[in-house]
């Protein structure tokens, strides 16, 4: 027991300041974003009127929720509750594969293992580390909700349901720490797990079944195969059902058992999943610095590349159900427009509001260019490479031009599935510039994500992952959901998703992405200045 709580205690300090951003940043967002639904919305009337626009176009719910009912409670879990889980099983994957894949890579999971901690006690207290803190988060997202005046039971509620989406993560985080051989394959591997079941609930709620008043939407089958979707279905603000609680701690406790299972029969060190052996020797590409930079990315790109595509696609399809809207539900297109566009037309709120999300897309990919070279540093392969003729100056703008041309492909894959998509519609001629201006509008937002993450890696190198992904994550609610949530503007000052250049009305302000390109330049100008200077910094 003590060999247990020495490692538990370990873990609580190494991660103090990252739990601390992940837990304390959702707990204010939950509280901020509460406390705007209840100004904007404080009139049942006007929440109804939100609820039958998200019913009516559907395409909504995918990155909502399911409504519940016009209560105030009801309405924040509908706007809230996908995103918060989504950043508790972000937190959660990352956590996890910190404490165990990167350990055994790192080689210090092997010194553990050597002392009476031996293999199995290291993993056990990642999984009560993992536990405490989406305990924590429940417990800071439901005194949020409590704060903004919300039901008590339902806020907790709540909690619990962000809880125990949290520890489903943390034992799939465990689960693909066994299938991988390196830590970037298990975090890429978790990340795709939580963006994966954020759209299985969102598939699940976008064909759901509505009720007659357009109020309630029973989801698919669908929901079921995403912890988020689980969560969401435990109805805290409607009529409470505890089935899916027991349902994911089930779930869990078979996936960890699984684990223990697959750790007693591996090697230290070895993965289920063999690695991919290379070639015996390098081609063209590898033969520069640039080259394996661009090399170490290029998964990246391609899975980003792919979801940009989708979204293009599915932005430039939506033009018949725009007209639908507009004709059969005159008032619902009303609130759209003042939600998302103040004066812009229909079309260009609804274009607006998908390439701001492929605007994040781009911006993930950009931050993840950064987070690549924190993680080369910390592997020690980057000290290889800058061993040679190298100079570190260098090394480092190499991936700032690898994260320049990652965010033209993603948005150029976007933009070019856009075209193809309204190239089949009867508004073809509207559609297309409104979708190119769109689109090369968030060149400047992901530039300034790119430069701000290169910066932290640059004087804070080992904050890099957890602030890089929390500035991103926090900018892009702000930005995509805050004016639907009614933010006031200071709050949406801040995000730079809401100074992206698109087409409002008949007129495009540039001065918004003129500012953000020169914030990302001179982001990235400070970075390089400091990595002249600073030492390398290995390890976690």
């Amino acid at each position: 027991m003590s060999t247990l709580g020495t490692l538990l205690r370990q873990r609580l300090r190494r991660d103090r300041w990252q739990l601390v951003l992940w837990l304390v940043g959702t707990g204010l967002l939950a509280f901020s974003s509460t406390a705007a639904v209840a100004d904007t919305y404080g009139d049942e009337a006007d929440r109804a009127q939100l609820l039958q626009l998200a019913t009516a176009t559907r395409t909504i719910l995918v990155f909502r929720g399911t409504p519940d009912g016009t209560d105030l409670g009801a309405v924040t879990f509908f706007a809230l509750f996908a995103w918060l889980a989504l950043m508790g099983g972000l937190m959660s994957t990352f956590l996890v594969t910190r404490h165990t894949r990167a350990e055994e890579e790192q080689g210090r999971a092997e010194l553990v293992a050597a002392t009476p901690a031996g293999r199995v006690a290291p993993t056990v207290a990642t999984l009560v580390h993992g536990v405490l803190a989406n305990l924590g988060l429940g417990t800071l997202v439901a005194l949020g909700f409590l704060a903004g005046g919300l039901d008590p039971t339902g806020s907790w509620l709540t909690g619990v349901a962000i809880a125990a989406s949290g520890v489903a993560f943390v034992a799939i985080g465990l689960f693909t720490a066994q299938l991988f051989r390196t830590s970037r394959g298990a975090n890429g591997a978790g990340v795709a797990v939580v963006i994966g079941a954020y759209l299985l609930r969102g598939i699940g709620d976008a064909t759901g079944t509505p009720s007659s008043d357009l109020l309630h939407v029973t989801p698919s089958w669908v929901s079921w195969l995403s912890p988020i979707g689980w969560g969401q279905a435990m109805s805290p603000f409607g009529d409470p059902e505890l089935s899916p609680l027991w349902l994911s701690l089930a779930v869990s406790a078979v996936i960890v058992a699984i684990v223990f299972a697959l750790q007693s029969v591996r090697d230290q060190g070895a993965s289920l999943l063999p690695g991919r052996k290379g070639r015996a020797g390098a081609g063209a590409v590898l033969s520069s610095s640039f080259g394996l930079a661009w090399r170490l990315n290029v998964s990246t790109l391609i899975a980003w590349a792919v979801g940009g595509a989708v979204a293009g696609l599915l932005a430039s399809s939506l033009s018949d159900l725009v007209d639908q809207i507009g004709g059969d539900t005159p008032q619902v297109a009303e609130t759209l427009q003042a939600a998302l566009g103040g004066g812009a037309t229909l079309e260009q709120a609804f274009i607006a509001t998908f390439y701001g999300i492929i605007g994040v897309l781009a911006a993930c990919c950009a931050v993840q260019v950064g987070i690549r070279a924190r993680q080369e540093e910390a592997h020690g392969t980057a000290e290889v490479v800058l061993a040679t003729p190298v100079p570190r100056t260098r090394w480092l703008l190499e991936y700032w031009f690898v994260g320049i041309i990652v965010i033209a492909v993603v948005l150029g894959a976007a933009l070019l599935a856009g075209l193809a998509g309204a190239a089949t519609s009867e508004q073809a001629d509207e559609l297309v510039p409104l979708i190119s201006q769109a689109a090369l509008a968030q060149l400047p937002v992901s530039l300034v994500f790119l430069g701000l993450t290169l910066l932290v890696f640059a004087y804070l190198p080992r904050w890099t992952i957890p602030l890089g992904w929390t500035v991103v994550g926090v900018a892009a609610i702000l930005g995509i959901f805050g004016p639907l949530l009614g933010a006031p503007d200071w709050m949406l000052d801040l995000s730079p998703f809401t100074h992206s250049p698109v087409p409002t009305g008949g007129d495009v302000d540039s001065s918004g992405g003129f500012w953000m390109i020169a914030i990302g330049l001179t982001a990235a100008a400070l970075a390089l200045v400091a990595m002249r200077r600073r030492e390398l910094a290995t390890g976690g």
